[in-house]
């Protein structure tokens, strides 16, 4: 078991760059989420359905997240931060990574028959900050939905979901095959450099766009180019 554990806990500690020591990942809300819910989930399998119910309100009390006891969740799962929901039905795989205030949500049955109307996440998911994956869904293998999307269709294998409705966006090879993307969304640069400005490197950009133009201006005049103003159209006072 305390193999298992520091497992987990290095499998976190690989997604996540903030914690010194395993000790600081002991102390994650995600962490003793997810530790709550194997024992309620244990206990709605055995058709404990109250004692389930009421570990959940007190993991959601401690944490700010609420995993229903019926959702069927993997190794490794790593949810960075808090406010997320996960519904009945959901079904995790291994090494999935969710971010913050992440909806995990269910459709509404016109019959009121209950059956598997929450999402599937795939083995090395990542779920963006704020997204919502709405009703019974697959999210395939290594796919990333980005912070903010709503995605209510399945997301392919590799796939990297944006937008409000959540569309498919091409991912090139090179990226694809990076064992891990920060909060799902892939970036030209994921980490700007150390003491880097944008905004001098713009300001930069403009002065030599101007410098360019008026170099251009200056050699139109000299070669004569650029007619001059025909003394006809000057206006004389009287």
């Amino acid at each position: 078991m305390f193999s298992k554990l520091t497992g987990y806990l290095d499998s976190i500690r690989a997604r996540d760059p903030a914690p010194r020591s395993r000790w600081e990942i002991l102390l994650y809300p995600g962490l003793l989420a997810v530790g709550l819910h194997r024992i309620a989930h244990w206990l709605f399998e055995a058709k404990l359905f109250f004692l389930a119910r009421a570990i959940n309100h007190f993991a959601r009390f401690l944490t700010a997240i609420d995993i229903h006891p019926g959702a069927k969740i993997g190794k490794h799962l790593f949810i960075d931060h808090g406010f997320t929901v996960i519904g009945e039905t959901a079904e995790i795989g291994d090494n999935v990574t969710i971010y913050q205030c992440v909806t995990l949500g269910g459709t509404n049955p016109a019959n009121g028959v209950p059956g598997k109307r929450h999402p599937t996440l795939c083995d090395n998911a990542i779920i963006g900050s704020g997204a919502q994956i709405l009703g019974p869904i697959t999210v395939g293998p290594r796919a990333r939905v980005g912070a903010n999307a709503v995605v209510t269709e399945d997301v392919p294998e590799g796939a990297t979901m944006v937008g409000l409705k959540a569309r498919s966006t091409l991912v090139p090879v090179e990226t694809w095959l990076k064992d891990f993307i920060p909060y799902g969304t892939p970036c030209k640069e994921p980490c700007e450099p150390m003491g880097g400005n944008r905004m001098d490197d713009l300001e930069n950009e403009v002065a030599a766009l101007k410098a360019q133009v008026a170099a251009l201006l200056a050699g139109r005049e000299d070669d004569g180019s650029t007619p001059a103003p025909s003394p006809s159209r000057r206006r004389t006072r009287t």
